[in-house]
């Protein structure tokens, strides 16, 4: 690809040429708008605007996916067809910008008349244009530094119940969670800062039992507390986790915002756990918003070092498949050109995660530089939490070296207690 551009492909779905739509959809997101106006040169439209570089089509619908009244007043009636574009855009249009980036690549495109669906499927960057943003601070290497886990998944847990807890109930479930042998915890997304558990009051308590199994043990359990607040109050927050001896922070990343989260991770030298909740709603419609390959690499861009990619055969709706190459999305380098994944970040599996979903994650990603967490598969666990996060390690070491569960259970108690409990529930 050219070092200069950036490259951006879409789903689309329209009753008109695709190939003229792709123009429109390049014009509009560069220098061009519905005709040429004055000043629109042939010189500037040689260095600004955005290019086509393909279009494929795909298969042809009988109904359109999303209603459009433009179309409507035009009185198109169909069909519509389906086609996967690709245009890239000049990176000097943007600059180092991450909000007027996704303000290009995802931004009035959804409006547009001419199509009855769009979705933003993925992106190319140069490395180039890649390293003039964030990096990850800690990424899949430094996560595995800071939680002394040399080889094999993070193994981890969120604090439920998710909110009613008042900070010292919370620190003392956080220390039954490290003696029962987690590598990470983290707080729920709709747990931040609430008058019944303020995170002044929170930190302390929790870090007090961190820090006290770390002196009985030598292990240091990191705990992703939730800062999701404005930014002020976000910076305010870190630093105290920072002060008290933590090692990661967490933010709702779309209710925070691109901005939001850049001025954190420049503040913060603390890993930063990026929660995707609210993604369903940019992408569960097949025809709109944005897939997870292109959401990635926008929050890459800002800095993150952990992001959440659900879990296979879990509680949500995204098929495991999108899970899966969500996964690969961000082990992967971002950019097209880079020499190497050392911006990586450690993909979160989470939700309905427990031993028996194991052997579908290793076989899908075939990696263990993962987070798997798993709330009810280790508090549940019939014989305690203990149990359950040994039942979770027994079924990784099983996998990896090429046993089945029901193998390794015969001499395991732990997992056959999981797989006899949680395996009748599915």
């Amino acid at each position: 690809m050219h070092a200069d551009r950036i490259e951006a492909t879409y789903l689309i779905e329209t009753p008109l040429a695709p190939a003229k739509v792709a123009e429109v959809m390049a014009g509009e997101q560069s220098c061009g708008t519905f005709t040429r106006v004055h000043g629109e040169t042939d010189d500037l439209r040689a260095r600004a605007r955005a290019i086509v570089e393909s279009v494929e089509k795909l298969d042809v619908a009988e109904t359109p996916a999303l209603p459009n009244t433009w179309l409507e007043r035009q009185r198109n009636p169909g069909p519509w067809q389906r086609a996967r574009v690709t245009i890239s855009f000049p990176t000097a249009n943007i600059g180092a910008n991450l909000p007027t980036l996704a303000a290009t690549v995802a931004g009035n495109l959804y409006d547009l008349g001419e199509v009855t669906g769009l979705r933003l499927e993925s992106l190319r960057l140069p490395q180039a244009y890649r390293a003039q943003f964030d990096l990850p601070r800690h990424g899949v290497a430094g996560t595995r530094r800071l939680t002394g886990v040399a080889d094999g998944p993070l193994v981890g847990s969120i604090i439920k119940p998710n909110v009613g807890l008042s900070a010292e109930e919370t620190g003392d479930l956080v220390g039954t969670l490290c003696a029962a042998g987690l590598d990470f915890i983290k707080d729920d997304e709709i747990c931040a800062d609430p008058a019944h558990a303020p995170l002044a009051q929170r930190i302390p308590a929790v870090m007090d039992r961190v820090r006290r199994h770390q002196d009985r043990t030598g292990k240091h359990v990191m705990v992703a507390f939730n800062i999701t607040d404005e930014t002020d109050a976000m910076r305010r927050h870190a630093d105290l986790v920072e002060r008290e001896g933590g090692s990661c922070i967490m933010v709702s990343l779309n209710w925070c915002g691109y901005s939001a989260v850049q001025t954190l991770r420049r503040h913060s030298g603390l890993a930063l756990h990026g929660h995707r909740n609210g993604f369903g709603a940019l992408s569960r419609h097949p025809l709109l918003g944005i897939g997870f390959d292109a959401y990635q690499a926008l929050w890459r861009l800002a800095g993150v070092d952990h992001m959440h990619v659900h879990g296979l055969n879990g509680k949500f709706a995204q098929p495991d498949d999108e899970v899966i190459e969500g996964a690969r999305a961000c082990l992967a380098p971002l950019a097209a050109d880079a020499a190497d994944a050392s911006d990586a970040v450690m993909p979160a599996f989470s939700s309905g995660q427990w031993a028996g979903t194991v052997p579908v994650t290793w076989e899908a990603v075939g990696t263990a530089d993962l987070m798997f967490m798993s709330g009810g598969g280790i508090m549940a666990h019939p014989d305690g939490p203990a149990a359950g996060v040994r039942s979770i390690r027994q079924a990784w070491d099983a996998v990896r070296a090429g046993r089945t569960l029901d193998e390794a259970a015969a001499g395991q108690p732990e997992l056959r207690r999981s797989l006899d409990f949680f395996g009748k529930k599915g």
